[in-house]
């Protein structure tokens, strides 16, 4: 049989249906039925007295109990659709608490008209599986205990609310499509916070909401009362001090509020002229966006070994070696708990208050900034895990792992929703999302580490970034990383380093007692001592007066026990191993097989070296002796070149004055040993010779000078000449 023309095709059914999945909200599909197709203005409503809810419209003092456009009026405990921006008229439901105004207009339109509306929620929108209900009914919602303030203008209409005894009984067949009410009628018997999956007892809705006259405050009160969690014990995370904030309970003459600061709307938005009819517009449901829903790549899984600890660290080296690895998580990040502490206190709470927030956090590298980050993300996770602490999602964008700059867009958007769209697409849902009201949405935090890396020309994606925290219904927190202290004001431009606000963390390098802190605190438990703590202080001292780069330190130490362990396996062993894994168990402790302020010595030098300066230092002698004589002769005359004659001949002032033998030189300076040593000084790149007739060419470095004496100013036969 043919499909209907009426029906859509099945794969168009499909990827609706597909999509419906991923918003989760009430699909309506007429929109603003109820208020007309004219765009009025929205007017208040005053109760001078108790109960006046009709009264007459006038600019005066008095509680706000309504708000009116034309025909259409809500009022304090009214059920109201509110628009979202989804597929298909995707709606929210939510009861009115009280009306409000906030901040001003830039451009002179005066303060916005708010209603704090109490949501209710889907059964999609609980996500843990485990202690979800299953007995929901198709058309039931859950009072949920969180608000938000709504423009009056996102308003779409009235939502009828009833018990499912009192369902049954007026739609006995269910609503039907054709009817009028068809969407706007739902069933609520239990009050759910999605995030915990908590859920009320059962209730008769009809015995405690009684339209206007309902008592908002005794209905938040139950509902939070009810799917509270009750704490299992009291968790403080080591070297912190904060605690969740409690919430302030609702009462007779304070309704449930947004528990969030009052901002003016000047501070969200770049400031724009406001034409008329567009606030209206800007809630409108869009149809005729497309969103494209990416399947997630799939990865052949390849073949890994396991290695055993008992294997691979069965030596007090190998053990080391594992300690020291940058890499190597440590159990606690010593020397960084006032850095810990005032990173955790802003995290908490923007996550406790639902709030959006920017932090900037800088320092040279190696000081501990995106670790200190990690510890604080994994302390709040493990107070979500224990329920003491509202749920939040966590995404890192790493400058240096990202193409584009604009993927960030992608990865933000999979860390919200899951789903993987295109940059550009990406960047349209994310302006919707953090621009409209929702019952649903969890706080995020994105941690922008090396975020130099993600500065374009046009600094869109900074922009976009440091301006959505700003935003009334984001719940945004962005963690942005850098090494330098000035990059918002040197890079970036006005617009987006006002953003950043005044929270502003800066880490210090590491002195030279809080690296010992850190190296003694990985070689703690490594059996043998074989670690000189003079050999510890040393690399410290030197790492601290010219960086204070903890890697750094790591890396030296651990390049000192690799050097000890290797020289210890030659004193055993005619022939080394040729690398650590394949060594055999067994390769103990030997007579001075510790590391000690020489071994550390070694490893700095290493660490320090260029292979250009190494090739240097292990040059012949004839090499050395004709280098540092062009380096004479540039500085005297002030040229970087100089002729190859006169070169020559400050080679051989350089023997005689150093009482080389000709024989070192092989078989004379000018014949044998400086003609072999230039020749191979140009092939590998150090030199250039112009050759001309008679010794007239010219020579000149091919790199820097200052580079050349640095390899040269120890040597035991040039060093002296070379440091004057």
């Amino acid at each position: 049989m043919a499909p209907s023309l009426d029906s859509p095709p099945r794969k168009k059914r499909a990827n609706i249906n597909r999509v419906r999945k991923i918003l989760h909200g009430v699909q309506r599909e007429d929109s603003d039925d109820e208020l007309g197709d004219e765009d009025l203005p929205w007017e208040w409503i005053y109760s001078p007295e108790p109960g006046a809810v009709d009264s007459a419209i006038a600019d005066r003092g008095g509680s706000k109990v309504g708000a009116r456009m034309g025909q259409f009026n809500v009022g304090i405990g009214d059920c109201v659709l509110i628009k979202g921006e989804g597929l298909q008229g995707e709606a929210y439901v939510g009861m009115i608490c009280e009306f409000e105004e906030e901040g001003g207009i830039e451009d002179g339109g005066g303060p916005e008209m708010m209603a704090n509306v109490m949501w209710f929620s889907t059964e999609f929108e609980v996500k843990n599986r485990e202690k979800k209900r299953m007995d929901y009914l198709p058309n039931e919602l859950y009072l949920n205990p969180s608000y938000n303030s709504i423009p009056l203008p996102s308003i779409n209409g009235r939502a009828k609310v009833l018990s499912p005894r009192k369902y049954n009984q007026e739609y006995p067949n269910g609503v039907q499509k054709r009817s009028k009410e068809y969407g706007k009628v739902f069933i609520c018997r239990r009050g759910c916070n999605p995030r915990t999956a908590t859920y009320t007892p059962e209730f008769v809705w009809e015995e405690f909401w009684k339209g206007r006259d309902t008592d908002i405050a005794a209905v938040g009160e139950m509902v939070y009362n009810g799917t509270k969690v009750v704490k299992r014990r009291e968790n403080r995370p080591v070297g912190q001090g904060a605690r969740k904030p409690k919430r302030r309970k609702a009462s007779d003459e304070d309704a449930p509020r947004t528990p969030s600061k009052k901002r003016k709307t000047s501070t969200l938005t770049t400031p724009t002229r406001r034409t008329p009819g567009s606030v209206s517009k800007k809630y409108t449901t869009p149809t005729h966006k497309r969103i494209v829903v990416k399947k997630p790549l799939l990865f052949t899984p390849l073949s890994t070994r396991t290695l055993s600890p008992g294997t691979h660290l069965s030596t007090p080296y190998a053990l080391a070696r594992h300690r020291l690895h940058v890499s190597t998580l440590p159990p606690s990040l010593p020397c960084r708990e006032a850095e810990f502490t005032e990173v955790y206190t802003h995290l908490s709470a923007a996550i406790a208050e639902g709030t959006g927030s920017c932090i900037y956090i800088s320092g040279t590298p190696g000081t501990g900034k995106t670790a200190t980050v990690r510890e604080v993300i994994s302390q709040l996770q493990y107070l979500v895990a224990l329920e003491e602490l509202d749920d939040f999602t966590f995404v890192e964008i790493n400058g240096m792992k990202v193409t584009d700059p604009h993927q960030a867009y992608s990865l933000l958007w999979e860390a919200i929703k899951g789903d993987r769209v295109s940059p550009s697409q990406a960047l349209g849902l994310l302006e919707s999302e953090f621009s409209t009201p929702s019952p649903r949405r969890v706080p995020c935090v994105v941690l922008m580490d090396e975020l130099d890396q993600l500065v374009t020309r046009g600094q869109g994606v900074m922009y976009n970034f440091f301006n959505w925290p700003g935003g009334r219904y984001s719940r945004l927190i962005v963690l942005a990383v850098a090494n330098t202290m000035d990059l918002p004001e040197r890079t970036l431009s006005n617009k987006i380093s006002s953003r950043l606000g005044l929270t502003r963390i800066t880490f210090p390098g590491y002195t030279h007692s809080q690296l010992m802190t850190i190296i003694q605190s990985r070689l703690s438990g490594v059996p043998g001592n074989i670690v000189d703590p003079d050999a510890v202080q040393f690399a410290s001292r030197k790492v601290a007066a010219v960086s204070g780069d903890a890697r750094r330190a790591l890396d030296i130490c651990r390049r000192a026990v690799e050097i000890v362990e290797y020289s210890s396996s030659k004193e055993g062993d005619e022939q080394a191993p040729p690398s650590p894994s394949k060594r055999k168990g067994g390769g103990g402790l030997k007579a001075g097989g510790r590391v000690t302020i020489a071994v550390v010595k070694q490893a700095i030098q290493e660490a320090t070296s260029s292979p250009l300066q190494m090739f240097l230092k292990t040059t012949c002698l004839s090499s050395k002796i004709f280098i540092t004589a062009l380096l004479l002769r540039n500085r005297r005359s002030g040229v970087g070149e100089g002729v190859l004659r006169d070169v020559l001949d400050e080679a051989e002032r350089i023997v005689r004055m150093q009482g080389v033998a000709e024989e070192e030189l092989g078989g004379g300076p000018r014949v044998g040993g400086i003609e072999a040593a230039v020749k191979g000084l140009v092939e590998s790149g150090v030199l250039s010779v112009e050759k001309r007739g008679g010794g007239g060419g010219r020579v000149r470095f091919l790199v820097g000078e200052e580079e050349v004496k640095a390899a040269l100013r120890e040597d035991p036969d040039v060093g002296g000449v070379v440091g004057r």
